[in-house]
Parts: structure tokens; sequence; C-alpha cells
């Protein structure tokens, strides 16, 4: 390929995710020729809406689901037209009969709440809370520059906390701040919801999880995309192609041959080859062939979705308004010491049951993702996540697991129903209840994920190493491989995994700097 070739690009990118699709942006407003190879028919992978069931006019976040790490400055500099709405209630955790009431803003239905459930933890929750939005304050604005060093970070935190965090297990936080079983399950998901881990893994994976978890936007709160997450798609994919960035949908890559002297050149599954300078991996390394032998690990995701649309909210056995129950994050079956033991029952090979579930009615907050007929006949969506279902209980028996798994789903939230829930089920045009259910084999088909990792392996922590003494642009953020010229640029990423666009943002500033 010469210099003249009318095909020649600066920048290839592999993948169409939406951290894909921001380093595209960065890069060709900055005048580079970008071309996204994406296999799928659409852009945004795992930030996608769909209408799963036929004749039923809801807009489904049928992935990702919520926002949370992605910085107001991206969203600026990019000039996305993106509404992130808040929830009104934080959390709501019933148990039979009673409940614990969180609101996002807490107030005297929180106080109430505490006072009814467990007194004596409602300071303690209060505290907990500061030093998590402290530690927060301290990380989320590096998110943006270059990869901190540790020891900068670390002179900004509390001690105590700081061994807390990043250097024992989270679980001993959990137990040292909380008496409540319940409450200590609701701090821990924030640990879990995307890992297969226990609280007191000493790898502490579960501590990298929780703190992109608690630290988004300073707050750690999560929003909803108004519109749904294909919002967040469509708007990601219209600033890529007004900057001049070529998308190319249908391009498959099989494989990527590194170039020894920098870039790399990459085949499609036509046969057909493109070079560049430097190549962005946007998709999961573990699903692209020339990375090397690290790159080969399997990674394995552990979490199952259940998407539902509703006639109607069905009504908690506690009398709490469903309108208030479901209009934030409902925990289900996730007491401290049941998800321990759901973590020792799926590695023996079984499904939990009770299943922990986190439950989400995204229609509260954003009606829009509804029609209007839907809408006015009181109908909603609820997206049920269920932690502890790793991907190796589906390989032997992957539709009878899935069957296995969406029924335990159901009943974790049925038993906290004063109704029941197959009352509550819209049905599509053939008379069948709308559930779907994904297990992580079936987020690996449709998404290309191996595993049905939704990180694409463990999160790192977002600083340097103690110590490091990074030598190149991709070192410094955070984004670099063994070969010189490509870069990770997706939830791979030092920075990867959420709807964070931080992959993305990374990978183009290290090509930029690079330059010069």
């Amino acid at each position: 390929m010469t210099p003249t070739d009318p095909d020649r690009h600066d920048v290839v990118v592999v993948g169409g995710g939406h951290n894909a699709l921001v380093a595209a942006t960065y890069l060709a407003r900055a005048g580079r020729r970008v071309v996204v190879l994406e296999a799928a028919e659409r852009f945004g992978g795992a930030v996608a809406s769909g209408r799963p069931f036929p004749g039923v006019d809801a807009s489904l976040s049928r992935f990702s689901y919520l926002v949370s790490v992605l910085p107001q400055t991206l969203v600026d500099e990019l000039g996305l037209d993106l509404e992130l709405a808040s929830r009104r209630v934080a959390s709501y955790t019933p148990v039979e009969d009673r409940g614990l009431l969180v609101e996002r803003v807490p107030g005297p239905a929180t106080d109430a709440s505490f006072a009814a459930w467990s007194p004596g933890d409602h300071a303690r929750w209060q505290h907990l809370e500061e030093r998590l939005t402290a530690f927060a304050r301290v990380v989320a604005p590096t998110l943006t520059g270059p990869l901190p060093r540790l020891e900068d970070v670390r002179a900004q935190v509390e001690p105590a906390l700081w061994r807390a965090l990043v250097e024992t297990p989270v679980g001993e936080l959990v137990e040292a701040s909380l008496v409540d079983d319940a409450l200590r399950g609701l701090v821990l998901t924030d640990a879990l919801i995307g890992t297969f881990a226990r609280a007191g893994e000493p790898d502490l994976r579960q501590n990298r999880c929780f703190l992109y978890h608690v630290v988004g936007g300073g707050t750690g709160e999560w929003k909803v995309p108004v519109g749904g997450m294909g919002r967040v798609a469509a708007e990601l994919e219209r600033v890529a192609r007004a900057a001049g960035a070529e998308l190319r949908a249908g391009a498959r890559v099989t494989a990527l041959q590194p170039d020894t002297q920098g870039g790399a050149t990459v085949t499609l599954a036509d046969g057909s080859t493109v070079h560049a300078p430097h190549v962005l991996v946007g998709c999961a390394p573990a699903a692209l062939p020339g990375l090397g032998a690290g790159a080969a690990v399997r990674p394995e995701g552990s979490q199952t979705k259940v998407n539902l649309v509703l006639a109607r909210l069905p009504r908690f056995r506690s009398g709490l308004d469903p309108a208030t129950g479901f209009a934030g994050t409902l925990h289900l079956a996730q007491g401290y010491a049941r998800l321990d033991e759901a973590w020792a029952e799926a590695e023996s090979g079984r499904v939990p049951d009770p299943l922990p579930v986190e439950a989400y009615c995204h229609s509260l907050t954003d009606p829009t993702i509804l029609g209007p007929e839907l809408r006015a006949a009181g109908a909603h969506t609820l997206t049920l996540f269920a932690l502890h279902t790793p991907a190796r209980l589906f390989a032997a028996d992957p539709d009878g697991r899935r069957a296995e798994v969406g029924a335990a789903a159901l009943r974790s939230l049925q038993a906290v129903l004063a109704e029941p829930l197959e009352d509550c089920l819209a049905r599509d045009a053939h008379g069948r209840s709308c559930v779907e259910v994904m297990t992580p084999l079936d987020v690996e088909v449709e998404l290309g994920m191996p595993g049905g990792h939704i990180f694409h392996g463990d999160l790192a922590w977002p600083w340097l190493a103690e110590g490091a003494a990074p030598r190149t642009a991709a070192e410094r953020w955070g984004v670099a491989t063994r070969h010189p010229g490509v870069l990770l640029c997706g939830s791979a990423a030092v920075r990867g995994g959420a709807v964070s666009g931080l992959g993305g943002h990374d990978a183009a500033m290290a090509v930029l700097e690079e330059a010069g």
C-alpha cells in the first residue's frame, strides 16, 4: 500500500462500540483519516436499544442499562445531544413484608425507612457514604488525564480508607461499617456487578469493581439515558460521522498482524486487508488473534439479563407504592450472607436459588421508551440483572440452564410481590409473555464478547502501579499492548469498563500525544 492509495488510513479501529466511536470522533476531528470496522450491522455494541417482543412498542436497553462513569467533559467535548436523567430513588431492598427505601437525595422517607428497619445502622451508613464520596471526589477528576501516580492519589485519601478500598478485601470495610445483613448486601453488590467474586476475594477484583461503581461523576450516581441506551449509540455514531470518520458495518475482523516497526495489518472475513500505523482495538482482546498470548486468556462473564415488559407494575408485599419501590435499583435476595452462599453454589456448578438479582424500571424515569398506547395503558419495562451466573453454568446445556436461571430470577422477584407476576406481564403479538433471558453465552453470541464478560475481563485500578515509569504515550494513558502502534480503546483499557467512553478517549489522546 502506497501513500497515494485511496484506501490508506491513519487509524483503524477494530469494533464499533461506544468507546470505538469516541476514539474515532476525537481522531477524525484532529485530521486523522479513520476507519471503524464493525462486524455487526449496527454501531454501539452493548450500548444499544432493541424491541425484542413482536408487536410491543417498547424500546429496551437490552445489554447496558445505566450511565455513571461517562464524564460530562466527554459529553461536552463530543457535542452529544444527550440527556441523562436522575432517578428519584436510589434503591429499595424488600425482604418479605418490609423493606428499606433509600432516596437519591436522602430525606424524610429515607429517615423513616431506616428508623423502622435498622435505626443503629442509619448513622453508620451515612458515615460510610461520606467516606466513599470523599474517595470518589479524589479519583473522578483524574479520569480524563493521563493515568495518575498511585502515590499522588493515595496522598489525598484518608489512610484507613485507602487500605480498606485498595489493599484489603472490601468485605472487611462493609463488615466493619455496618451491622444489618441486608444493608451490608446492598453496599456489597456494587462490588459484584460485572465480576464473579466473593466479598473476601484475595485478588481484590471485587474492590476494583466497587471503585468504578462509587466513583462515577464524583458521586457514584447512575443515571438513565433519556431515549434509552440506543440514544447514546445514535449520538456517538452521529458525531463520529460528522467528524469525517468512515464507519463500516458488516466488516468482521478475523486477524491482526502487528508490524515490527509499529501499526498492524488487519484482515477481514472477506479476505481483504487494511493497514495503518495505528490500530485501536475496541473489541475484547481475546476475540482477536494476533495480540499475543496474554490476549488469549478467555474471560468469563457472570451476569444474566432478564428483560421484561409489564402491563402494569405489581404490588409489593410491604405495601410500598410500586411507583416508588421500582423507581431506583431494586435489590432482591442480596443479603450479605446470601451473596456469599450464592457464589459458593455457582462455584460448585449449581444455579443459586434464591438468586441474587438487581432490577431496574427505566420507564418510570424515562417513559419515552414506551409507545403512546403502552404509556396510556400504564405499561412499564423492567430489567433483572442476575448475579453469580458464570458462563460455565451454561456450557453443557445452554437452553436448559437459561430456562432455569430465568425462572430463578423471576422467583426472586415474585418472593417480594403481593400478587402473581404472571398476571402483570405484557403479551406480545403471539400471546407470549414478554420475557427475554440472556445468559453470558447469549451475550457472547449477540455482541462477540468472549465469555459474555461485559468488561472484557477483570477491571484495573485507574492509576499507575506504584513506582511505574511509563515510557510511551500509550503507557501513560493506560492503552498500551505489547505491540507499538496497537492500542486498546475498549473496556480492556486500564480505565475501560461500564459506559464511560474512557477507553476510546484515552486511546485517542495517546495517538495525538505521540504525534506531538
